[in-house]
């Protein structure tokens, strides 16, 4: 327990001279938004996910053969961005160039830009979930997951990838003592299913007993920060900061 608990804690607070510096906090931080976005995508827009694949995945095959409650159109939009992003990842990692400070900090403020964008639809319509708002809505936050998971996997900070949990989830049985292994690290990958979960809980609320577009705000209200500390912090270039 008491390993779980520091394993924990240097995740939320690394200690000095930690080889990924504040990276872990921050894509605990994005952790959360993808739950706020994908409540508020599945809630609202049509049983949709912007940043799970696998769903969209599973549903588009649902819809093929005609299951009811299924649309092959929204699947597939959402699957399309959500390469769209991580291609325009790569494209914008190579052009900022610099530590993996300045990738975050550049693709959070991308992510900001999108979601305040999709913000702005939620509000500005009286229905977000159906017609072309709907559509417009899964294309700019299925673009916006595909840029922070492109991202995150670049930034190579294990069990931290942001928008999956299966690998996670089954890593930590996996290895652990249980089943013969030596390290399951279930304090930092229980941190990353709880920032999920908390993410999905708090944009589930807000969906469905406050205002729809809201859990987007709270999401927006994260993905600042996060922009502002990665670029700051990593301003002195300092060892965490380097690209492997």
């Amino acid at each position: 327990m008491m390993s779980t608990m520091t394993d924990a804690w240097r995740t939320l607070a690394p200690p000095a001279g930690d080889e990924h510096g504040p990276l872990s906090p921050l894509l605990l931080i994005l952790t959360v938004v993808t739950g706020l976005m994908d409540a508020f995508s599945y809630l609202v827009l049509g049983h949709v996910f912007v940043a799970n694949m696998t769903g969209n995945v599973v549903f588009l095959a649902f819809a093929l053969v005609g299951a009811k409650g299924f649309s092959i159109a929204p699947h597939l939009l959402a699957v399309g961005s959500f390469v769209l992003g991580a291609l325009g990842s790569g494209r914008l990692v190579a052009r900022v160039g610099g530590g993996r400070g300045r990738m975050l900090a550049a693709t959070t403020a991308c992510e900001v830009v999108l979601v305040s964008a999709s913000l702005a639809i939620g509000l500005g319509v009286d229905n977000p979930g159906s017609g072309l708002a709907c559509y417009i809505l899964i294309l700019l936050l299925a673009v916006t997951g595909g840029l922070q998971t492109a991202t995150a996997r670049r930034l190579a900070v294990p069990d931290l990838i942001t928008t999956v949990l299966t690998r996670t989830i089954a890593g930590a049985a996996f290895d652990s003592r249980l089943a013969g292994g030596a390290n399951s690290r279930v304090g930092r990958r229980g941190l990353a299913v709880a920032a999920m979960f908390v993410g999905a809980l708090v944009g589930a609320c807000l969906v469905l007993h406050v205002g729809r577009p809201l859990g987007l705000l709270v999401a927006l209200l994260l993905l600042l920060p996060v922009t502002v500390a990665a670029d700051r912090l990593s301003r002195s270039h300092p060892a965490w900061d380097r690209v492997s």
